[in-house]
């Protein structure tokens, strides 16, 4: 990590006080794990499912084959695959990457055409090298794909004397043969970049609207731990005017239209410690998920040919400081039957935002948080099919209590974020409701004990349920819970092959529904992976 500053929380994780090694082909013996982390370890793995592959033809395209040593950008052209048709059922992205020596932790993004298809991180390095992959179904981005395009990549990189590792990265897409399961965008567009800021000009019969914001802090400041940040009189090195509560706001013309929990990212240097993330990152590091904005109730005043003006602004950052990245797609699908759709907006109505940071100084100093906002929006469409009205309610709470002594030497959060979405659809026919509940957790601590032993005990959750009704009845559901724990300690402010590093981590992603069942469980001690366990 680039702050110098210890971060984190003891709350309710500990050493594990066994290890588990498990059946999975993968996993080590326990006569294999050393007593501490060597010059190499494990590539890095993670226990969320791949992305499920149809059984017909294929056909397979680069994207990007690329070296980053600085901050130019790659560029190439895309152009679609020959033999496979123009509409697919599934389109994978794939990126393979390696580097060795010693590196930061890199932030990456990938544009085909302006689209944002992968905001992604990267793994710090071994000396003798690790190599890592992601994988991403792109597939609603079909339409980008449809035709030949600019491509831009960069993953901003620094290499001299001392930092050596050069990020290699291979980038592919596979198109399956075949209709999708479900109907994809028929357009996917980017905001225009005007005098009076970023448009969006969507077609006349646009009958859904969804725009996907790729939110992160940046790398390397204090919002890229924007959750432990303070506000005025407290004694703390990050400060925020109003404390650590964030919020990502999409606004049309000026009007509140969605509200979202940013998901707290943490990359592989994060928390101060290195040991914790080099074969298990944390969710989502290697492939950050988009918020996603109905914005369908505002269609009927974007259906009116004209350029509006879209802003995405993150409530908390204080005034005239940089930190967050908020990239924005926007997803639509056309009344196939109909040229123009018209319709209205017939509710916007926002609650007071909360926000409340109590500060109790003392010789371990506290800051409790406890913040809120709800908005809901409503509007109607006349298509082809019939009058549709859709109703958004999002609703999201935060509490955290955040603890640290004086010179940082003990720094820990206990938090937790929810962001509850409903979204109504009414017609002829039965009504349609879709229940999500997003919950993000973090909890830990780091502590540097008076032989200079820094130690961190971190567990991190991203977990969601959905329900879909139509006139009350349930007609699909599913719930995942991707939890990592870790614990590793290592000795500062000494060379390398003095640090005497020790660590395990363990993930568990298991998700369950009317679609069927995953489950899988990673443990790693020292840099081995000791289990690579199926649970369905």
């Amino acid at each position: 990590m680039r702050r110098r500053m210890v971060m984190s929380m003891l709350a309710g994780a500990a050493l594990l006080a066994s290890t588990l090694f498990g059946t999975g082909a993968a996993a080590a013996r326990a006569a294999d794990v050393p007593a501490e982390f060597g010059t190499d370890w494990h590539d890095p793995v993670t226990a969320t499912p791949p992305v499920d592959r149809p059984h017909t033809r294929s056909c397979q395209v680069t994207l990007a084959d690329a070296q980053f040593r600085d901050f130019t950008p790659y560029r190439g052209t895309y152009t679609p695959p020959q033999g496979c048709g123009d509409h697919w059922s599934k389109v994978v992205l794939r990126l393979d990457g390696k580097v060795k020596g010693r590196q930061y932790d890199r932030l990456g993004y990938l544009h085909v055409g302006g689209v944002e298809v992968l905001r992604t991180s990267t793994p710090e390095p071994s000396p003798d090298g690790i190599e890592w992959h992601v994988e991403k179904d792109v597939t609603r981005y079909s339409d980008t794909f449809r035709s030949a395009r600019d491509v831009e990549m960069l993953i901003g990189n620094v290499v001299d004397d001392t930092y050596t590792g050069v990020i290699d990265v291979h980038v592919t897409l596979t198109f399956y043969a075949g209709r999708p399961a479900e109907r994809t965008p028929d357009r996917v567009l980017t905001l225009a970049d005007t005098p009076d800021g970023a448009t969006l000009t969507t077609p006349r019969n646009s009958e859904r609207i969804v725009a996907e914001v790729y939110a992160t802090g940046s790398g390397g400041g204090c919002e890229e731990f924007w959750y432990l940040t303070v506000a005025d009189p407290a004694s703390y090195s990050c400060k925020a005017d109003h404390g650590p509560y964030r919020e990502v706001q999409i606004k049309v013309d000026g009007r509140l239209a969605g509200i979202a929990a940013p998901f707290p990212n943490v990359w592989t240097g994060g928390w101060s410690n290195p040991f914790l993330w080099y074969v298990v990152p944390a969710p989502h590091a290697f492939d950050v998920r988009p918020i996603e904005y109905d914005l369908t109730p505002f269609a009927g005043l974007l259906d009116d040919g004209r350029p509006h003006r879209v802003e995405v602004s993150v409530v908390g950052v204080p005034a005239g400081q940089t930190g967050w990245s908020a990239p924005v797609n926007v997803l639509v699908w056309q009344d196939a039957h109909r040229a123009r759709v018209t319709g209205g907006l017939t509710g916007d109505r926002a609650s007071d935002l909360a926000n409340s940071s109590t500060y109790t100084p003392g010789s371990e100093n506290r800051v409790h948080t406890e913040a809120g906002h709800r908005l809901t929006v409503s509007g109607y469409l006349d298509t082809s099919h019939g009058r549709v009205t859709t109703t958004v309610t999002r609703t999201l709470a935060a509490t955290s209590v955040h603890r640290w002594t004086d010179g940082e030497n003990t720094d820990g959060l206990d938090a937790t974020w929810t962001d509850d979405e409903t979204v109504t659809v009414g017609g002829h026919g039965p009504a349609k409701t879709t229940h999500t509940h997003r919950t993000y957790t973090m909890n830990g601590a780091t502590t540097v004990g008076a032989d200079n032993r820094l130690r961190t005990v971190l567990t991190l959750g991203d977990r969601a349920a959905a329900v879909e009704l139509r006139d009350g009845r349930r007609t699909a559901w599913s719930r995942f819970d991707d939890t990592y724990s870790g614990d590793a300690a290592y000795t500062v402010d000494v060379p390398r092959d003095q640090r005497h590093a020790i660590g395990t981590s363990t993930e568990r992603y298991r998700r369950h529904g009317s679609d069927g069942c995953y489950d899988r469980s990673l443990t790693t001690v020292q840099g081995v992976l000791t289990e690579d366990r199926d649970g369905c």
